[in-house]
């Protein structure tokens, strides 16, 4: 049985995905900017599902019960990120202005040799990444190989890598299976990449977890990634890229652990500890930034992981 985000179906077509490209590349993102309202107003009144659960999402961020009006700037938060996206792929970083913190802290751990894990979540824009290689110049990026499933929301990766093909080289497709996945990962990091990845969601009924609290109720937390850092003995660092309104975005780097180390017998255990101190990290950022929030399920409903039970 797969976890309650994964039987989300994708909202859009090819076809509007292509419009919506198409107006933010010839007409300006200002123009295209305009069209959030519109689809945000659709959202409103046919997406209930992720209505109500922005609602609960906000109320526990916010401390204090969430109004229609947070609901639809949560939306619209949300889709100015995925509009973003066309720009930040295509390198278009003159539209933004990003401000990066600690960044020395996520050089320093990127320029080892054997690499290091990054983890980020759903808050905020992972592609916002991007800038590290870009910004600062090529001779000085960062090598960043991210970990995606192009069975979810396929249609929207396949217009991402239209738009850059060099896209594909930044990817690891996991849709292969988990001995295939690991293989690639360790490869990228024998290259000295830095190998990104979501530590929020469980992806399968498979996949070890563990229960955290997470804004003052237990939510479940994978342990897969945590398990994969004390296996490879890489250091884990933390990203959080959020959106601030207009053309800023924030990137905050923290650093989770040199190298994670799990005794026999207690891996489990211990893993769960430091799952713990993520999902602290993740709270902050989620308190600091509710909109950016973009799992749009009940986060802590029972029936998300009853069939991990």
């Amino acid at each position: 049985m797969s976890p309650q985000w994964q039987k989300q179906r994708e909202r859009s077509t090819p076809f509007a995905l292509k419009i919506i490209r198409w107006i933010a590349l010839h007409l300006g993102r200002g123009f295209a900017r305009l069209l959030l309202y519109p689809i945000v107003g659709y959202f409103l009144l046919t997406s209930r599902e992720a209505c109500r659960s922005s609602r609960q999402f906000l109320s526990r961020a916010l401390g204090r019960p969430a109004t229609g009006m947070d609901v639809a700037r949560h939306l619209h938060t949300f889709a100015s990120t995925i509009l973003d996206r066309v720009f930040l792929i295509t390198d278009r970083f003159d539209e933004f202005e990003i401000e990066i913190f600690n960044e020395d802290v996520a050089r320093a751990h990127a320029q080892l040799d054997n690499g290091c894990l990054l983890i980020g979540s759903h808050l905020g824009s992972f592609e916002a990444l991007r800038a590290l290689g870009v910004v600062k110049g090529e001779d000085h990026g960062i090598k960043v190989k991210m970990l995606m499933n192009r069975g979810q929301n396929e249609m929207i990766t396949r217009v991402l890598e239209a738009l850059n093909p060099s896209v594909v080289d930044m990817m690891i497709d996991t849709s292969g299976g988990d001995a295939d996945t690991a293989l690639r990962i360790k490869n990228a990091l024998d290259e000295g990449c830095v190998v990104s990845m979501l530590g929020d969601r469980v992806n399968s009924a498979q996949e070890k977890y563990t229960h955290c609290n997470f804004l003052g109720e237990k939510a479940v937390i994978p342990l897969g990634w945590l398990l994969l850092a004390s296996v490879l003995k890489v250091p884990v660092l933390l990203c959080f890229g959020l959106y601030r309104g207009g053309n800023r975005y924030d990137i905050h780097f923290e650093l989770l652990s040199d190298g994670i180390h799990l005794e026999r017998g207690r891996r489990e255990e211990q893993a769960a500890e430091w799952a713990q101190r993520y999902a602290d990290r993740l709270a902050h950022y989620a308190r600091l930034a509710p909109y950016n929030w973009f799992n749009f399920f009940d986060f802590w409903e029972s029936a998300y992981v009853d069939h991990l039970e």
